[in-house]
């Protein structure tokens, strides 16, 4: 007994040693979205629920797709750092950044038909209209995913994650001095707030960039070469099942947004479920950072041929996740009523955030879950499987569910997408844990 406390203590320390930055990393990256969206709601409902969908389908899309693309990073280069193969590892960030770029150049016509696109998916015409303008602006922020996502696989794999949390923190201060100067003191309105998500995000990568080049990464990193356009086949194939498995989750949320448009008065319940969405991909960051730990963890205990300090990995990310979900639903319900006022001034807004309040927080909690177990598929290079669980559980189950609920039933704002989702874990989570048991 004292040995298994004593080894999962350890292996705590090396979990919050990766998960540490890497939350705070993410809280602070998805905070400039964030912030972009509460600046944007106070120009008003219809320019708030605008930026939402711009943000939570069309970018969404954009983001899932480009991180599942990056995640494949995570598979290949913690396995290679567990087997003492630090040399190959900026072949395959190149590799990566040919992947990632040329997925972001077959996704720039979506931003640029948003409005169209919006309007074919029956959502309202002046939200469509303004979410197509800010899209259009946002163009460059797609292509900052590309080169991020991979370069931020490359140092996790390396535990190097403090100085990208670090260039993450200094630029999110600058993001919300830049978007007051401009968005509220000189006026600019949507089109300021996009510009200065372009500035920001393209920072992140200036700065990542110049680490990457200081020296600290003489094994890893040996410049470019012509080796990134080789075996790119295989590489595009593992990218592409990282890619499904984490879109099908992301896109979850697109689908849901793009419903709650055909309820009655769409404006106010957009922009309220909007709200909910944004704080709970905040306290989703949490969990992401665990997510990051645990396919680290796994990825160099099977690089390295321990499967048994593999598993205990998975247990101490997904306990120590758990309980800080669980004080994060509290959170939620506690000041449910209070949450709504930092994006909107609007009455009608407020009231429709806050009656979702309690299932916002079952979401968080169950959301403390599920990223870990997918961290847990990515170390362990099974995304095609657990492509086709989420496949079924989101699409097949949980939209159907949401959908016969909050139409036919009448129950608003797919209150019931709680228990959907509540399906999905118990689900995947069964199945991926089992996987990992046999090893």
């Amino acid at each position: 007994m004292e040995s298994l406390l004593s080894r999962s203590w350890e292996e705590s320390k090396k979990t919050w040693h990766i998960a540490g930055p890497a939350i705070l990393g993410s809280v602070f990256q998805f905070s400039i979205s964030f912030v972009t969206a509460a600046f944007a709601g106070h120009l008003g409902a219809v320019a708030l629920a605008a930026v939402s969908v711009a943000q939570n389908v069309i970018e969404g899309f954009a983001y899932g797709a480009l991180l599942g693309m990056g995640s494949a990073l995570e598979t290949l280069c913690g396995q290679a750092v567990g087997a003492g193969q630090i040399h190959i590892l900026g072949i395959y960030l190149q590799r990566s950044w040919v992947i990632t770029l040329a997925t972001a150049t077959v996704l720039t016509p979506l931003y640029v038909f948003t409005a169209p696109i919006l309007k074919l998916l029956r959502q309202p015409t002046d939200i469509s209209e303004v979410a197509g303008e800010f899209c259009v602006w946002v163009i460059p922020q797609l292509f900052a995913y590309a080169v991020n996502f991979p370069l931020q696989k490359f140092f996790q794999s390396q535990r190097k994650v403090w100085v990208t949390t670090e260039i993450a923190g200094a630029v999110l201060g600058l993001h919300i001095l830049l978007n007051w100067v401009f968005v509220v003191r000189l006026g600019h309105g949507l089109a300021a707030a996009a510009v200065v998500g372009n500035v920001s995000w393209w920072l992140i990568n200036l700065a990542q960039m110049v680490y990457l080049f200081s020296g600290c990464f003489r094994e890893s990193w040996t410049g470019f070469s012509l080796l990134a356009f080789q075996n790119l086949s295989a590489f595009a194939k593992l990218s592409l099942a990282s890619a499904v498995m984490l879109c099908l989750e992301l896109w979850y949320y697109t689908a849901v947004i793009i419903l709650v448009g055909y309820l009655k008065n769409p404006d106010v319940a957009v922009a309220a479920i909007s709200i909910c969405m944004n704080y709970q991909i905040w306290a989703l960051m949490i969990a992401l950072g665990f997510y990051v730990a645990v396919s680290v963890r796994v990825s160099n205990e099977l690089g390295a041929n321990r499967p048994k300090a593999a598993k205990l990995s998975v247990v101490v990310a997904l306990t120590t996740s758990l309980l800080i979900g669980t004080v994060f639903m509290a959170v939620a319900l506690i000041f449910r009523k209070k949450l709504p006022e930092f994006f909107t001034d609007a009455p009608e807004v407020i009231n429709e955030a806050s009656k979702l309040g309690y299932f916002l927080g079952a979401i968080i909690l169950l959301n403390s879950i599920q990223p870990v177990l997918s961290g847990v598929a990515i170390g362990a290079g099974w995304q095609t499987s657990v492509a086709f669980i989420n496949s079924a559980c989101y699409y097949l189950l949980g939209l159907p569910a949401g959908a016969v609920l909050g139409f036919k039933l009448k129950l608003d704002e797919l209150k019931e997408a709680a228990k959907a989702e509540e399906r999905v874990r118990e689900w995947e989570g069964r199945v991926e844990l089992q996987s990992i048991s046999r090893r």
